[in-house]
């Protein structure tokens, strides 16, 4: 999304900052768990991962509904897991989860949500200087982001 956004047609660098920075966390977050499983003595079984659908948003706005989906899915995934290490009477792993994960994704799930809905009332998609116009604001503390 980072890169889609940082192109010369759409040009919204701080949508384009505020990704990037997004993916790099989840990323982080991906290697954690995988550390977790090798401590444990665990296997890896990495799977393919899906592109998103649709992969050209057309705006931040689109950008920014596409993630919070995502974001609802993945927060779906580990309340499922801790629900699983539960079940299973693994205290650790729900532990792991509970630090690591979820309060998280709840706050990440409500940055998008605010985002989304404050895209909304300035008028996107219909007014493209609704996206102009917050793009110029750092979304998420967006000075502290890595370029694209």
């Amino acid at each position: 999304m980072s890169y889609y956004l940082d192109r010369d047609g759409v040009a919204l660098k701080n949508f384009a900052r505020y990704f990037l920075h997004q993916s790099h966390e989840e990323m982080e977050h991906a290697e954690k768990l995988m550390e977790l499983q090798n401590q444990r003595g665990g296997q890896i079984f990495l799977q393919d991962i899906k592109k998103p659908d649709p992969d050209d948003w057309e705006s931040g706005l689109g950008a920014m509904e596409c993630a919070y989906h995502l974001e609802k899915g993945v927060n779906q995934s580990l309340l499922e897991l801790h629900k699983l290490a539960t079940d299973k009477n693994d205290p650790h792993l729900c532990d792991f989860i509970e630090t690591h994960y979820l309060n998280e994704q709840v706050k990440s799930i409500k940055e998008l949500g605010d985002h989304v809905t404050t895209l909304h009332k300035m008028g996107a998609p219909e007014s493209c200087m609704a996206e102009y116009l917050f793009d110029k604001h750092p979304l998420g503390g967006g000075e502290r982001r890595a370029e694209p």
